[in-house]
């Protein structure tokens, strides 16, 4: 990283995310207009509070860093150093009472994501990864960071958000892995990574993400052990696909992209 310690973008990330959380505590189960953007993705006051309050954490910190986020795009496009913000990955757990969602906090420096935060403010729960170190993880309801060894698509436990993200020749390839995995969970958005890295999941396979929702993952995912790729078995980077698999042994990295090979 450049331009100042990793402690400081640290500190920066995990006080966006407290403003984030304090902004959405306000808003979860209670009753809250439901808009759709153009991609008919819905959005809430909630998404936009949380938004606006972790842009002006983070600006006040580093006025010279790009920001990025799902609500409100791009400032700053030509720093080197970005943050890439998703108030809540999980609109529809959220507008539904359920805790299955989380804000997600990236720092990028020239494309590559060196930092990520996963934070689920219902629970406690916060993961976060800087890039060549371990995974932290802290909640109330304990574990410990760490992806599980899972060298056979047998044995592995695959998460997917829901099947509507896939197109038809996407969803063929999804099933071709999923009748390789022992068993399929459906839901869970960011959340499904952050298990993951709790070794609780070992494959996640999914589509039309954009950076704001894959960002973030990347250190955690791969402090914890694992590995994200696209479909392809390409690094993520800005302008893909979209399409992401996670795996927490990085054995299953070849025979999953078999089974997801177009």
């Amino acid at each position: 990283m450049v331009a100042a310690p990793a402690t400081a973008f640290l500190a920066a990330a995990e006080a966006a995310a407290d403003a984030a959380g304090a902004a959405l505590r306000r808003y979860f189960r209670a009753s809250v207009a439901v808009e759709e953007k153009a991609d008919l993705s819905p959005v809430t006051l909630a998404d936009r509070a949380a938004e606006q309050a972790m842009r002006a954490v983070l600006a006040e910190r580093f006025p010279d860093h790009g920001l990025f986020g799902e609500e409100f795009g791009r400032e700053r496009p030509e720093a080197e150093l970005c943050w890439v913000l998703d108030p809540i990955d999980g609109t529809r757990a959220f507008i539904t009472g359920r805790p299955l969602f989380g804000t997600l906090i990236a720092l990028q420096e020239a494309g590559r994501p060196v930092l990520g935060l996963i934070d689920q403010p219902i629970t406690g729960e916060r993961w976060i990864g800087l890039a060549g170190q371990p995974t932290r993880f802290a909640g109330v309801l304990g574990g410990r960071a760490g992806c599980r060894r899972c060298p056979r698509l047998a044995s592995a436990e695959l998460s997917c958000t829901m099947p509507e993200m896939f197109s038809s020749a996407e969803a063929a390839r999804f099933a071709r892995l999923q009748s390789a995995c022992r068993r399929t969970s459906w839901g869970g958005d960011c959340y499904a990574y952050g298990l993951l890295a709790l070794g609780m999941i070992d494959v996640v396979a999914e589509s039309g993400l954009k950076p704001w929702d894959w960002a973030a993952l990347v250190p955690i995912v791969e402090g914890a052990g694992g590995r994200m790729t696209d479909w392809e078995g390409r690094t993520l980077a800005p302008g893909a696909s979209g399409q992401v698999l996670a795996v927490g042994d990085p054995a299953l990295v070849a025979p999953a992209l078999a089974r997801l090979a177009a």
